[in-house]
């Protein structure tokens, strides 16, 4: 696959970021499916394969646990409170999957 080579000699031309759509080691989104099926995160082989690639990094996969399950101010509950929080306005596709896995 080759790509456009720029005019711009500050531009890089190396291969584009491919953060949107369904990717290696993410779940993928069905419209009926719940939980992990519903798609929207990285399972956690992607997990383990960025940190890999990524030293120091903190990433994690979802909290798929039910809201009734976790116990009140605890490390997962306030991650989940705080994604829920900050994607309530998600839209797309991925991102309603998304939430529907983090059960917001």
């Amino acid at each position: 696959m080759a790509y456009k080579q720029s005019n711009n000699p500050f531009k890089k031309s190396a291969e584009p970021r491919r953060t949107i759509g369904p990717g290696k080691n993410f779940n993928k989104a069905k419209s009926t499916g719940t939980g992990a099926a519903a798609g929207g995160g990285m399972t956690q082989k992607g997990v383990d394969e960025y940190k890999k690639n990524n030293p120091g990094s903190n990433l994690q996969t979802a909290v798929v646990t039910p809201p009734s399950k976790l116990k009140r101010g605890s490390k997962k509950a306030k991650r989940r409170k705080a994604f829920c929080a900050r994607s309530k306005k998600w839209k797309s596709k991925r991102g309603l999957a998304a939430r529907r896995r983090w059960n917001c």
